[in-house]
């Protein structure tokens, strides 16, 4: 993959909660392994915390190929030394391609955290399930899963931007929607992922901490 910055993408929220992610990130995440994270998207999250987040390796990773375009480009425009190239990797899938084909980089620094910054609000159910069964497989014993994003806690909303926005999504997609972190908290300790904490974040955003048995 030759990738030049016009295959950079943007994403407006990233610049506005990305400072906060990466605090919350610096106090959760080990001192040694890889990070590997789910549905990077275009990448923007990525080439910022990787140099911020040494020594600990970045590995991003998404399914849709002009997304790895776009991460690696952000990468060619903003090199790290610990931000490895992006991998082809979907959630719901019942075995992860990091499984059956793991990177090089993988050999000597296994990997001890996951993180997952808004995803399982705009995909289906079935990407929440694969992402804890993931977790569970690939994490070694108190290894961090690190979520982000908009939840319902006890079935309701949290704001009214937050009913708004799952209104909207579910209008695109009825699959989609913010979840219930009640639901999306069974589903990890059905995986042996013990729940931690929730953070606080800005525009009614929760960080969600767990760590594997």
């Amino acid at each position: 993959m030759n990738p030049t910055p016009d295959a950079r993408q943007y994403a407006p929220a990233t610049d506005r909660n990305r400072q906060y992610i990466l605090e919350v990130l610096q106090q959760t995440l080990p001192d040694r392994g890889t990070v590997l994270e789910i549905a990077s998207g275009t990448g923007e999250h990525a080439v910022y915390f990787a140099p911020r987040l040494k020594p600990l390796q970045w590995l991003p990773s998404d399914p849709d190929p002009t997304r790895r375009a776009s991460i690696a480009a952000w990468g060619d425009t903003m090199p790290s030394e610990n931000l490895q190239p992006p991998i082809a990797l979907d959630a719901s899938e019942p075995v992860w391609t990091v499984e059956t084909h793991p990177p090089d980089s993988l050999q000597n620094v296994p990997i001890s955290a996951i993180v997952n910054i808004n995803m399982i609000h705009i995909s289906p159910w079935s990407a929440c399930l694969g992402l804890m069964a993931g977790a569970s497989r690939i994490l070694p014993s108190g290894g961090i899963l690190y979520l982000y994003g908009p939840y319902k806690r006890g079935g309701e909303h949290t704001a009214p931007s937050n009913e708004s926005f799952d209104i909207s999504l579910r209008s695109q997609n009825p699959e989609w929607g913010v979840r219930d972190l009640d639901e999306v908290i069974a589903v990890a300790r059905e995986r042996d992922l013990q729940f931690v904490k929730t953070v606080e974040m800005p525009a009614n955003n929760l960080s969600v901490v767990f760590q594997r048995k």
